[in-house]
Parts: structure tokens; C-alpha cells; sequence
């Protein structure tokens, strides 16, 4: 195996995919056959500049060049070969924000990306003016708010994009977008495929007494389906990607996308009916429709797959973080008792006993805001736990309540769609920290949305090698297959990973915690208040 990796890396064979994500860049290298064969990555940081959270061009470059290091560094000590080519590369980055680019490509104020929160007002405008639910991270929300607050580089736009788009942009000379990426800047429409014509309007509309010389539709990014010739590396990206000198240009390049986008694609959640939950230190679940709902709503975001088709997103802050400080917790105690900590062990052994708790959890409920929660009404979190005296109060019942509370928020998004919208589905697949003990994540999802929950072993590899597969799909498609068929056929093969049911018990036992969940929100908001 090892001697046929080396050989698909000599021959330029191999496809890399590339993800910058809000803690790591990581780099990975696939064979023919979409499996990786080698990785590299980058560890960096936001920083908050001027009360906005940011990261600079600086730190996008020197971040990509040491991921890139690293990736050739393990090559050659895995193969001891140096890549010369490839049969493609593909870009992800986290979706949203703003970054906005003058004539003369430099960028005007420093990148803004999706974890601000100082865009409310323009994103309620927009809301309304559109019909449509615009989340305070999408970039016509940071653009707007710009406008707003008359900041003087709004009239020097010539380019505004994501940070995929960006990086794509200086690789290729290319101001294009993948959909996915492009439906969290300003909504699609699903029958073009292209941003709202409708929405556009009344935009240009709402901005025309400021006079700017510049219009919306010819400063956004070209929108462009999974498989469609987004360019190829220049002379000059390959070595600003590759800063020993090594890659050559002319490599195909896939449409840049989001990190939603990548994760629908490391899960095979890309077909209508299907969806999957990322479930660690914020949790969201991304459901692919048939239709659009009937109405917007202001806890669910419109975005859209690689390849256009609409999806339900419910976005949450607060998942699994609490839940570990607690495991901490009875770490220190096992650390007290002279007992060697196995953290693996601790998990495994405090999840699986909390399956052993009631299915109502005995009455405890737990809120896991750490941070703010837009889903429930909260600008900010206060972890609080809580119970009254009759209720039972025992360990199992005590892990149960915070597994529930890390999917607590997600089961209200999701209620809508499945018991208002009355939507349906076939499949959905849970990744991401939650799941790392095998089953019990797993069954406290699948009673919370009441649905299958799979876990494939490969969606560990992540959006890195979710881009890299969008990568392979556009060089690799010989049989000119649809995105979805293609997953399914070139790339897990029919394998859908292990399912769980929900099991009836489970389900009205949530659904009982959910009602005293809810009904106890006002004491969070007390909570808010009174400790600062």
C-alpha cells in the first residue's frame, strides 16, 4: 500500500484538500480511490482587533505556506519524495463573514469573520426587507452593517468574498465561489442557482440614495456547482501555496467551499432526505430538503449543498464544553483518590452509566451556556444546573441531564422541521466529539430528533478531506455522475456507517425534559442577569 501511495504522488496523481478552520489548518492528501494517504496541519488563532474578532492576511498566508510544510515534511518522511504535481486541489474555509477588496486588491478593513455578533441591526433590516431569515454571520449582514454605520471604505468595493474565496482568488486569479459557500454570503435561489435576482433588487434599492459606484451583483464572487472548471494554480499561487519551489502550476482547482458544504460531503450527506449533526464544542445539524419550508424562521438558516439543493440548517453555540467541564470534575476526584486517569476510560464509563438513568433524566435539567444561544434568546451563557428536592438526583440521572442539555437546543430547531414542516428523512449522520463513545451519543441524538442516527469511522477525517473529494469529483468523474450518486458509488461504496433507532422510552423521556427545559429558560435569563 504504502509503495502505490508513493507511486500515485510521483505520477501527480494524488488530489489535496485544504480547510481553514477557526483552530486548524489541515491539510490531506488522497489516492485514485478518495482514501487519504498523507496530511499536514497548522495550529492558529482569532485575534480580537478593535472589539472584532479577526485574523490577518499575514497570519491566512503564513498559516496555509507551514500547513502546506508540514504536509510535504510528512511526505517525505512517509515516502521520501517531494510533490512535484497534482491531479488537483481543492479550498475550504469556514463560511460567512467579510472580506473586502479594493481596485487595487488590497483589503480595506480587516477580515471580519463569522463569530461577530455587532451586525443585529442590519441582519433584522435584511430580514424583513427579504422575507427571509439573515443570520447575523452571513456577509451581507456585515456588509450592510458597514453601510449602517457610514464606514468610509464601503464606497471603495470592488470584490467582496469569503475566506475560501479569498485564498481561491490568489491561487487561481479566479473571483469565483461554491454554492454551498456562496448561499452563507446572500440567499440562492434554487431554481437559477445563483444569488436571489429578487434579493439583489431590492438591496440595490434599499442602497441607493448613498450613491456608490458599485453594484451588488458585480462585486460578489461567481457562484459555481461541485464539478465546474473553477481555474487552475498559477505560476504564482503554487508558490505562495508551496514556498520551497516544488509545485508546479496548472493544477485544476475545484469551486471554493464553505465548511458546511465539506461536512455534508465527509458524511455523504448531500442527497435529498439525508442530513448530518456535528456534535463537539458547538453543535449543528444540516437536513438536505426537498422543498423549501413554507415560511422562514429565525433559528433555522437557509444555505445549500456543493451541488444547489436547500438546506435546513439549526446553528448552536453551546454543545459539548460544559458537559466536559463536568467529566473534569470527577477527574480531579480520581486524581484526589491516588487512581490513574485514563480520560478515555472516565468518558466511557460516566456516558455509558448515564444510559442506566431515567429516560426523563429524574427531573434534573441542565443548561450548557457557556456562550450566548440565538436559538433559545440568549445574548450570553451562564452554565446552570438544576433541581428541585423531590427529584432524583443520582449519577446516572446527573450525566443524563448534560448529554441531554449538549442536543437540547438542537431537538427545539429541529422540532420545527420535523413536527411543523413536517419534513422527512432517510438518513442522518452524527460527527464530531459527542460520538467518540461508541453508542451513547448516538441514542441520546436519535431520541432527541427522534430519528436513525449513523456514525461512519471516516467522518473523523473532517471538511479537509470533504474538499478533497470535491476536488476528486472534478477530475475523477469519468461517468459524468450527479454529486450524490458519485458519493455513494466512488467514494463510501454503499457503506452508510453503524445506525441506532430511537428507541420509544428514550424518546418521550426527552420530550418530557425538553417541556422542563423550556419552561426554565426564565431562569437562565435570571442567571444572565444577575451574575456579570
Amino acid at each position: 500500500m504504502k509503495s502505490d501511495a508513493k507511486s500515485i504522488i510521483e505520477s501527480g496523481k494524488a488530489i489535496l484538500g485544504i480547510e481553514f478552520g477557526s483552530t486548524r489548518i489541515k491539510a490531506v492528501l488522497i489516492d485514485q480511490e478518495n482514501k487519504p494517504i498523507a496530511q499536514g496541519s497548522h495550529n492558529w488563532e482569532n485575534q480580537l482587533v478593535d472589539g472584532l474578532w479577526t485574523y490577518s492576511i499575514e497570519a491566512i498566508w503564513y498559516g496555509l505556506q507551514d500547513c502546506y510544510a508540514d504536509l510535504r515534511k510528512n511526505v517525505k518522511k512517509q515516502y521520501d519524495i517531494e510533490i512535484e504535481t497534482l491531479a488537483a486541489i481543492g479550498i475550504s474555509a469556514m463560511m460567512h463573514g467579510y472580506m473586502a477588496f479594493n481596485k487595487k486588491e488590497e483589503i480595506l478593513v480587516p477580515f471580519r469573520t463569522w463569530r461577530n455578533t455587532n451586525t443585529a441591526q442590519a441582519a433584522a433590516a435584511l430580514s424583513e426587507l427579504f422575507v427571509y431569515n439573515i443570520p447575523l454571520r452571513w456577509s451581507i449582514s456585515h456588509l450592510y452593517q458597514a453601510i449602517l454605520n457610514d464606514e468610509e471604505h464601503v464606497k471603495d468595493i470592488s470584490f467582496l468574498t469569503t475566506l475560501a474565496g479569498y485564498v481561491h482568488w490568489q491561487l487561481t486569479g479566479k473571483k469565483v465561489l461554491g454554492i454551498g459557500d456562496a448561499s452563507g454570503m446572500l440567499p440562492i435561489d434554487p431554481q437559477t442557482k445563483n444569488y436571489s435576482a429578487e434579493m439583489m433588487a431590492k438591496f440595490e434599492k434599499l442602497i441607493a440614495p448613498k450613491g456608490y459606484s458599485w453594484k451588488l451583483s458585480n462585486i460578489l464572487p461567481k457562484v459555481l456547482l461541485a464539478g465546474e472548471n473553477a481555474g487552475v494554480l498559477t505560476e504564482e499561487g503554487a508558490k505562495r501555496l508551496d514556498v520551497s519551489g516544488h509545485l508546479k502550476g496548472g493544477i485544476p482547482i475545484c469551486p471554493p467551499e464553505g465548511d458546511a458544504g465539506t461536512g455534508m460531503v465527509a458524511t455523504n450527506a448531500v442527497k435529498q432526505r439525508t442530513g448530518n449533526v456535528s456534535a463537539g464544542t458547538s453543535s449543528f445539524s444540516m437536513i438536505v430538503l426537498e422543498k423549501d419550508l413554507s415560511k422562514p424562521y429565525e433559528m433555522i438558516d437557509m444555505v445549500t449543498t456543493p451541488d444547489g439543493s436547500p438546506v435546513a440548517m439549526v446553528h448552536c453555540n453551546n454543545c459539548t464544553s460544559d458537559l466536559n467541564a463536568w467529566v473534569s470534575l470527577f477527574k480531579e476526584y480520581q486524581e484526589l483518590l491516588g487512581i490513574p486517569v485514563d480520560m478515555d476510560e472516565v468518558y466511557g464509563k460516566l456516558y455509558n452509566n448515564a444510559l442506566t438513568g431515567d429516560a426523563d433524566c429524574g427531573g434534573l435539567i441542565s443548561y450548557n451556556y457557556i456562550s450566548g444561544e440565538p436559538v433559545t434568546g440568549l445574548a450570553e451563557g451562564r452554565p446552570l444546573f438544576m433541581r428541585s428536592p423531590n427529584d432524583k438526583f443520582t449519577l446516572a440521572n446527573f450525566m443524563r441531564a448534560h448529554l441531554y442539555a449538549s442536543v437540547g437546543v438542537l431537538k427545539i430547531g429541529n422540532d420545527i422541521l420535523f413536527k411543523e414542516e413536517k419534513i422527512e428523512v432517510d438518513r442522518i449522520t452524527g460527527h464530531g466529539g459527542l460520538f467518540k463513545t461508541k453508542g451513547v451519543g448516538q441514542r441520546i441524538l436519535a431520541a432527541a430528533i427522534n430519528s436513525p442516527i449513523s456514525v461512519m469511522e471516516t467522518a473523523g477525517e473532517g471538511g479537509a478531506w470533504g474538499i478533497a473529494l470535491l476536488a476528486s469529483y472534478l477530475v475523477n468523474n469519468a461517468k459524468k455522475q450527479n454529486l450524490a450518486d458519485f458519493l455513494d458509488e466512488q467514494v463510501f461504496a454503499g457503506y452508510s456507517g453503524v445506525e441506532i433507532s430511537p428507541m420509544a422510552e428514550d424518546v418521550a423521556g426527552f420530550n418530557a425534559y425538553i417541556e422542563s427545559y423550556k419552561a426554565g429558560l426564565p431562569v437562565e435569563e435570571a442567571a444572565v442577569k444577575c451574575k456579570k
